[in-house]
């Protein structure tokens, strides 16, 4: 085997914002006892998007791989944690759900959980799945639980991830790779250079300055600078599936108590979110303009919020969708420059992480190697078909009738992937795994449950157990979530005594 041939020596990087500096992050990270150079270009002038300010855990992986103090990140963030999402109105007006990170109780005696639940619910049984998930039960009486403290507990099986404000985030993590050696030059690119055989060379700023690099990543947003504008990467819109193409955002003061929990709410041409910080609330309204004007999502959005506002309302068009190439000759593109999903999962930062982790696998030399970019490429467009599926099925699901926008999503076409999966999970409950897929068996049982999906029936092998045996592991196990979620601390009690923000 042969030593590394014509290694990368500089990476350049056009943009910041939470991907660039997750980005510039990372890679200095691994490759800081190298010689690698990594420069990062952001301009002051051109503002961010900044509005994935809910997560999922993985992000506490992210941390942790790059050696973050988690409570001083949730510190310097303004953060909070954050559960599951609340889901209200989407199924029917008045009707509301719960989708928890971790997993909905655990197996018995070899045999799956939800088919368990199932075969309990059959029997007359109507004790709520989610009275089974630790995140939940929490959720509902607005605690949060001491991990330090949860081993040997039914709390150990409990995840979390964060809400947090994601200009703080940036410039946190900017400080961290900058300690590493990442050079950060301020300026606005005007000119991109190519090469002969079309692979880009340097970058020309609107000072003069040019800046030249072996492999660049394109961070620059929805206008995919380099990976679109100069590689004509091409993309693929995917709003025959998800309609929504605009959103609305606001920041109010905080009211009441900080919910560890996200909150998505459908409204009349798309659905809201609210995200409590420590310091702040984040609010948006995700909607269609097919269906409502700027100004009436505005006025909605308005009406809609607690708290007092405290910036102006900020409208933010969209299209969801993935660029046909996320890798390109030498350019690979992250964020908002490789794709988009609306923020109906929180998976935004997620997508950053696990796109650049599959880069790292197939981290290239200066002679461009295909197959690794042909398999990057089918990997990334995998991870946003299965998160696009998931998403969809929070719209297709519903019964609601009373908008045009939602008699649309009952009775839209969707997906021949997700078909498959919900002919089969309606058949006996079951689910179709794929690797590495970001959505385990709770995210989707809790989404058919809370969206009244059933199977016909559940797995007969269930009939071999004795009910009232079963009966009582549900019932003690259901009691001793309820026992324990009742002596943690509330969210601001445990907020307030280890990850108290400092005032802005």
């Amino acid at each position: 085997m042969k030593t590394t041939q014509e290694p990368i020596e500089k990476i350049v990087i056009v943009g910041g914002g939470t991907a660039g500096w997750i980005a510039a992050a990372t890679i200095s990270n691994i490759f800081k006892n190298t010689d690698l150079t990594i420069e990062l270009v952001e301009s002051d002038d051109i503002g961010i998007i900044g509005v994935g300010e809910a997560t999922i855990p993985p992000l506490i992986s992210i941390l942790n791989s790059l050696g973050i103090d988690l409570i001083d990140f949730i510190k310097e963030t303004q953060a909070s944690f954050k559960l599951g999402i609340q889901f209200e109105d989407w199924h029917t007006i008045g009707e509301k759900y719960f989708h928890p990170f971790g997993t909905v109780g655990k197996s018995i005696d070899g045999y799956d959980f939800f088919q368990c639940w199932l075969k309990s619910k059959a029997e007359g049984d109507k004790t709520p799945l989610m009275a089974h998930s630790p995140e939940s039960v929490l959720a509902e009486k607005g605690k949060f639980f001491l991990p330090f403290a949860a081993k040997n507990t039914p709390l150990e099986r409990a995840f979390y991830a964060l809400h947090l404000d994601s200009g703080l985030a940036g410039k946190y993590l900017r400080n961290y790779a900058e300690k590493l050696g990442v050079i950060r030059t301020e300026g606005k690119v005007e000119q991109v250079i190519q090469t002969k055989n079309g692979e880009i060379e340097s970058v020309i700023l609107a000072s003069g300055q040019s800046i030249s690099g072996d492999f660049f990543i394109d961070c620059s947003g929805f206008r995919g600078l380099l990976i679109e504008q100069t590689l004509q990467s091409g993309y693929e819109s995917w709003d025959k599936y998800l309609p929504c193409n605009r959103a609305v955002t606001v920041q109010t003061n905080n009211v009441g108590d900080t919910n560890p929990y996200t909150v998505s709410a459908a409204k009349e041409a798309g659905w809201m979110w609210r995200i409590p910080l420590q310091h702040r609330t984040g609010n948006g309204y995700v909607f269609c303009d097919k269906y409502i004007t700027d100004e009436q999502a505005i006025n909605t959005l308005l009406a809609n919020i607690k708290g007092e506002p405290i910036t102006s309302p900020r409208v933010i068009p969209f299209t969801t969708g993935l660029r046909n190439k996320p890798w390109n000759k030498n350019c690979l593109s992250l964020g908002l420059a490789q794709g988009f999903i609306e923020p109906l999962e929180s998976t935004a930062i997620h997508l950053v992480s696990k796109t650049i982790a599959y880069f790292i696998r197939m981290f290239p030399t200066k002679q461009r190697d295909e197959v690794l970019i042909n398999e990057y490429n089918r990997r990334v467009r995998v991870d946003y078909e299965e998160i696009r599926d998931f998403l969809v099925l929070h719209y297709c699901t519903t019964q609601r009738e009373d908008t045009e926008f939602w008699r649309w999503c009952k009775n839209m076409k969707i997906p021949a992937t997700l078909q498959k999966k919900l002919d089969f999970f309606k058949a006996s409950g079951g689910l179709i795994p794929g690797a590495e897929e970001l959505f385990q068996p709770t995210s989707w049982y809790a989404v058919f449950n809370g969206m009244k999906v059933e199977p016909d029936h559940y797995n007969p092998t269930m009939d071999t157990w004795d009910y009232q045996k079963l009966k009582a592991i549900l019932d003690k196990g259901k009691q001793g979530l309820i026992d324990i979620a009742d002596k943690q601390p509330s969210h601001d009690e445990f907020l307030k005594q280890y990850c108290a923000a400092p005032k802005m």
